[in-house]
């Protein structure tokens, strides 16, 4: 891991000062000034005494690179439905959260070309975002004139792509055959494959015999993906890259046999990234036997406390690299579709704006992770994994000032009510954190101050990024 710079030279004057906080890097955690100009950071010293328009006094408050969030579904159609944020709404929660940057997904229709899937998606979010993003194209139709796109696309500025081992009803499942071309010709240029996997055909077949029985509730959308259907994809998939050697990034892990496959993997050398979400590090699948069952539906599942302990540890030992919110919000009319068949019901959980303050509040604050190592899976690693560093994911003169600011004593107690997206429920309601993000800067400019949005639509910008790096962390 490279080392930040904590100096640089002066200079006369600039446009914002953060002045004597704790400024934490993925190595180092120091007391320091941090001066920014034209959006970027110039200085960072213990005293910058030059005049600037904006001081932002973060004494006794931790001072973080902003937030890389590798993982969201903004306005997403699936399942007959779609995701309850847009582009704009996403990115207000986002930035209420400490996250300035953000990965959604581009889907490629049948018979189209990825590059259309990426500019469709771009005529939305252009204008509509508030924080910086950009996006994962996934491989709905893999002809071989789609493999062959892979190169323009990667010079594009979208170096990564996503496959999934299950939902063949709803087009996305593709066979190993194709996880190996992809893996392949994505080596070649550097990009990532991001891999939802979960042994689709196990699924279908515990699917048809729970609805056979009559057994129709969310309690069985979790049975019907056990444990070992993530385990069996995952090493399958990492045994299909021991041949391909390619970068491959195991999106919402949420095993402990998951996260021991992508262990040995790691160990062995292969470039896997693990990723997991804060829902897995928080609930157990208790919460299918609820009323609000139907809520937590998501894929793959809430598990049990034995799985929730060892991801923790995954993070601390640094083979789970990333934390990504998975956020693909519903309200509660789109979760009853699926109240008689737990088939139906749209998966996913709001989640973007909670990332940083769950992993502070339950991670840091209950000594599960360091600060440094909060940095590195909430910015450093995915910056680097994705193709945006230096530019971001690094507390370094010449990056961009994306920076969040937290009170580690702040307690919230969490509530649909407080938070900004455009449901009608939360899962971590009720919960209280301690710790909490008060300010955002995107690019130097203040998008969020002490609980409240002050960005702009459209002002965030559409990142075209460049090759994976490797990560030694």
């Amino acid at each position: 891991m490279e080392a930040d710079h904590i100096t640089a030279s002066k200079v006369d004057t600039v446009d914002a000062i953060v002045k004597d906080g704790t400024v934490v890097t993925p190595t180092d955690i120091f007391m320091a000034d941090i001066g920014i100009e034209n959006g970027k950071i110039v200085q960072i010293s213990q005293m910058i005494s030059d005049q600037a328009d904006k001081v932002i006094d973060a004494s006794g408050k931790f001072v973080l690179p902003g937030v890389i969030d590798a993982h969201t579904h903004m306005d997403h159609s699936f399942m007959d439905t779609t995701s309850a944020d847009s582009f704009e709404i996403g990115s207000i929660a986002a930035a209420c959260g400490g996250v300035t940057t953000y990965l959604s997904f581009a889907y490629q229709s049948k018979g189209g070309s990825l590059l259309d899937a990426i500019e469709e998606r771009r005529k939305k979010a252009d204008s509509e975002t508030s924080v910086d993003y950009s996006l994962h194209v996934a491989i709905k139709d893999p002809r071989e004139d789609t493999i062959s796109e892979i190169p323009e696309i990667v010079q594009y500025g979208v170096p990564s792509f996503k496959l999934y081992m299950a939902y063949r009803k709803e087009g996305r499942m593709v066979d190993d055959a194709t996880l190996l071309k992809v893996l392949l010709e994505t080596r070649k240029c550097g990009a990532v494959v991001c891999l939802h996997a979960e042994d689709g055909s196990i699924i279908e077949n515990l699917t048809e015999r729970f609805l056979n029985e009559g057994k129709t509730s969310a309690e069985y959308h979790a049975r019907s993906r056990p444990d070992f259907v993530e385990a069996e994809a995952i090493n399958r998939a990492i045994h299909i890259n021991r041949q391909a050697r390619g970068y491959l990034y195991i999106v919402h892990v949420s095993t402990l046999l998951g996260r021991r496959a992508i262990k040995d993997a790691v160990y062995d050398g292969l470039n896997v990234y693990g990723e997991t979400c804060p829902h897995y590090l928080t609930f157990t699948d208790e919460k299918y036997l609820g009323n609000d069952g139907l809520n937590y539906v998501m894929s793959p599942p809430l598990r049990k406390k034995d799985d929730i302990n060892e991801l923790w540890l995954g993070i601390a030992q640094g083979d789970i690299k990333t934390v990504g919110s998975d956020h693909c919000p519903f309200r509660q009319d789109q979760k009853l579709l699926g109240k008689k068949n737990f088939t139906l019901i749209p998966n996913g959980i709001p989640g973007v704006e909670t990332l940083l303050p769950i992993l502070f509040s339950e991670g840091v604050r209950k000594n599960r992770i360091s600060l440094n190592r909060l940095a590195q899976v909430t910015s450093y690693n995915p910056a680097r994994i994705f193709g945006l560093y230096p530019r971001k994911g690094s507390m370094t003169i010449g990056s961009d000032a994306d920076i969040v600011i937290i009170d580690p004593e702040k307690r919230v107690t969490l509530s649909h009510e407080t938070l900004h997206s455009n449901v009608d429920f939360s899962p971590y309601h009720g919960l209280t954190v301690r710790g909490y993000p008060i300010a955002t800067l995107l690019r130097g400019e203040p998008v969020y101050i002490e609980g409240e949005y002050v960005g702009k639509r459209g002002r965030g910008l559409f990142l075209k990024r460049g090759k994976s790096r490797d990560l030694c962390c």
